[in-house]
């Protein structure tokens, strides 16, 4: 007996998602890029309607933005939007550890593939390779997740972390990045979960959490002198009587990039 149509279906729309997905995150669907059903269907040659799905599933994750007349675009995520993912994740993850024995149970059978992804995650960080971090770094994440005995948790956690990616994954590709201004910590984390070491994961955490929000903090004072630089530029040239002059319309100029930010992974 062959698959039915709704399995089949099933699976057609969860591989769209899954492009979709990989799209995002490679960069290749930029913050605000819109796009149909219509569009999305004829680049992947399927009909309509797991397309549709598909959409609708990335938008119920946080990926995507729905209008019922323009059709979906890639979210943008501001550096307010996160700052809340870490702090969310922070919260969360503190309070997973206060009691680990009725919140997590570390299977000693899963530590070889996360240990194996960490040092993977590390060595593309090193490497300069984001793609390959980005991949890394959710797979590490996601088997990490596995440990939390509640699963509405493990997924929320998972969900923040590719929002994370889709926030930062412009900005890095923009500015750069080298081993100097990424986070390292995977592999000492797992080996501090691996021992029962408690206080260790919390101070793994509190530093991965750290490095985001100081990223953050260079954010905000990067957009603020941005935001001056462009309003004195356009002052200056309405007072010279050029083209910003009252009526007339400027175009936006590019703020200066200062020093590579450090990435969330």
């Amino acid at each position: 007996m062959g698959p039915s149509a709704g399995v089949t279906r099933n699976t057609l729309r969860q591989q769209i998602a899954d492009a979709l997905r990989d799209e995002v995150l490679a960069g290749r669907l930029p913050p605000g890029r819109e796009f149909t059903v219509k569009q999305i269907a004829e680049q992947y040659g399927v009909s309509a309607t797991p397309v549709r799905e598909a959409l609708f599933d990335l938008s119920a994750q946080g990926l995507l933005a729905s209008d019922q007349h323009r059709g979906f675009q890639v979210r943008e995520f501001t550096v307010a939007d996160y700052r809340a993912m870490a702090e969310a994740r922070a919260l969360v993850v503190e309070g997973l550890f206060r009691n680990p024995a009725e919140r997590v149970a570390v299977r000693p059978e899963g530590l070889a593939s996360i240990r194996r992804r960490a040092a993977e995650a590390v060595r593309a960080a090193k490497g300069g390779d984001l793609d390959v971090l980005i991949g890394y770094d959710l797979r590490f994440w996601r088997e990490l997740g596995q440990f939390v005995l509640n699963p509405y948790i493990a997924d929320f956690l998972t969900r923040l972390r590719v929002q994370a990616w889709v926030f930062a994954v412009h900005r890095l590709r923009r500015d750069g990045m080298d081993e100097n201004v990424l986070w390292f910590g995977h592999e000492e984390l797992v080996e501090a979960i691996a021992r029962g070491d408690r206080e260790q994961v919390h101070a793994e955490m509190r530093s991965y959490y750290a490095h985001a929000l100081a990223w953050a903090d260079r954010l905000e004072a990067r957009e603020a002198e941005g935001s001056g630089e462009r309003n004195g530029e356009q002052n200056a040239e309405g007072n010279d009587g050029g083209p910003a002059g009252p009526g007339s319309a400027t175009p936006a100029q590019s703020p200066q990039s200062p020093q590579s930010p450090e990435s969330p992974e």
